[in-house]
């Protein structure tokens, strides 16, 4: 998941990089069987399971902790065209981040294990980049560029809006915990996707990209 502001996400030129969808029809019904993975964020090192064993907080069972803000239930980033709504999820059964449902790829999802948009620490919404049939709710992410701004709308109409700081990439087995995990220091803001090459299997995208954002200010309805 790395990259710098407006780098165009690599691999789409060749067979290895092309997404599913750009492919001809018998080839997208050959891929569809593995693409809930390949559309979704991989598993990686260092994610939210292994960071909570080495020091990161997290109420009993693994539960997510009541936000001291209201839930999140819309994004809207107006320079890559995004306006979805913002549905809450946990963790994956292999210890990643889980994802809407490629049924609902035009949803993003708020991890509630960690913070609420605007609370101390990096939020983190996830987001598919496309699916079989075409692009998805976060194919742009990539585009974004330092200084653009993300508004979260919560659930008492407050809107807590975001400057990116940079956007960058990640091969998915290495994946910087310690910047996108966390419930200390400034409210903060991480949007997460897959991107790079395709590789298919049980991988999908080779990399993650992440936008960094950090609260800018808090409208309050």
């Amino acid at each position: 998941m790395s990259g710098a502001g407006g780098v165009h996400v690599p691999g789409r030129g060749d067979r290895a990089g092309r997404s599913p969808w750009s492919l001809p029809l018998a080839v997208v019904l050959v891929l569809a069987g593995v693409f809930a993975t390949g559309a979704g964020l991989g598993r990686t090192v260092g994610g939210p399971l292994e960071w909570a064993a080495v020091g990161g907080e997290r109420s009993s069972a693994g539960a997510p902790a009541a936000p001291t803000v209201a839930k999140p239930v819309r994004l809207s980033v107006p320079s890559i065209d995004v306006s979805a709504p913002v549905k809450p999820v946990g963790d994956a059964p292999d210890g990643s981040i889980a994802v809407p449902p490629l049924s609902r790829h035009e949803e993003t999802g708020w991890y509630d294990r960690g913070p609420a948009p605007g609370e101390p620490g990096p939020a983190v919404i996830v987001g598919h980049v496309d699916t079989k049939s075409g692009p998805s709710v976060f194919y742009d992410l990539g585009k974004l560029t330092v200084g653009d701004t993300v508004e979260v709308v919560r659930e008492d109409n407050s809107v807590a809006v975001f400057t990116v700081e940079s956007v960058e990439h990640f091969p998915k087995d290495q994946l910087p915990a310690d910047r996108v995990y966390g419930h200390e220091g400034p409210p903060g803001l991480r949007l997460i996707t897959c991107g790079g090459q395709w590789i298919g299997g049980g991988t999908g995208y080779a990399d993650n990209v992440i936008a960094f954002a950090t609260l800018t200010t808090t409208r309050n309805p």
